[in-house]
């Protein structure tokens, strides 16, 4: 079925990879009026803190706070919890904390939804990053077999924990679809539009094949970010989607 523009927009999420809230709002302000996600990572979440979220919640923003939780699962569900009140549409933690901490992550949105009128965030797990190649998984981080072995494993645990999906590469969509279901959802980096540089990722594809795969976001950062006209750039990327 062919998206419509805003279905096509919200598939997308801006990568706001910025040093500090004021080099983000000159972003912001280009792309005003595009329905798009905006995504927050650590390096502008830790320079300018809640009230920037909040901000972008404001402006009518869906925001997916990415600061990928790991630590005993006590302090994930306080973390999960103070996430919700922010009012953010998706976050996420790391499926390598295992079952019990990502279970307690839903614990604590819950408990932060509880009389507040909030609406419920999704809570996603991360699986491997988009920038760890098979050598890096087996002699670095010392798990052995294949990267999709590794990516298929946590994303069975987060769904057997609860979560709605997995931050995984384009490349592993099928597969993770055919093991957890259609609905279960599947965000992905590694996106680059056909000539765009591939920087520090690794397992990319087009927007328009990661579509064909049948994944339901698409984190795009630098080749929006740092175009010479990052709404022109976002405005190609959603013809992309409308025409796949």
């Amino acid at each position: 079925m062919k998206l419509t523009r805003e279905q096509a927009a919200a598939k997308i999420m801006v990568a706001l990879d910025y040093p500090d809230a004021q080099s983000a709002e000159r972003l912001i302000a280009e792309l005003e009026g595009i329905p798009c996600y905006m995504k927050v990572g650590m390096q502008l979440f830790y320079a300018s803190g809640p009230k920037f979220v909040e901000s972008l919640k404001q402006k009518g923003y869906y925001v997916f706070l990415d600061l990928k939780m790991h630590d005993i699962p006590n302090t994930v569900k306080g973390g999960a919890g103070s996430v919700t009140k922010l009012g953010v549409d998706m976050f996420n933690v790391h499926a390598a904390g295992g079952k019990a901490m990502m279970e307690a992550a839903l614990e604590g949105v819950e408990a932060a939804l509880a009389g507040s009128g909030l609406s419920k965030p999704s809570v996603i797990a991360v699986t491997q990053l988009t920038s760890t190649s098979q050598s890096t998984l087996n002699d670095e981080i010392g798990i052995a077999g294949t990267v999709e072995d590794a990516v298929l494993h946590y994303a069975k645990l987060a769904s057997a924990a609860g979560l709605t999906g997995v931050v995984a590469s384009p490349v592993e969509v099928e597969a993770i679809k055919a093991a957890c279901g259609t609905a279960f959802q599947t965000v992905t980096p590694g996106i680059r539009p056909a000539g765009a540089a591939l920087n520090d990722q690794t397992r990319i594809m087009t927007p328009g094949e990661a579509l064909r795969q049948g994944t339901d976001y698409m984190v795009i950062g630098r080749p929006i970010t740092a175009a010479p006209s990052p709404r022109a750039s976002l405005e190609s990327i959603i013809k992309e989607l409308i025409e796949a």
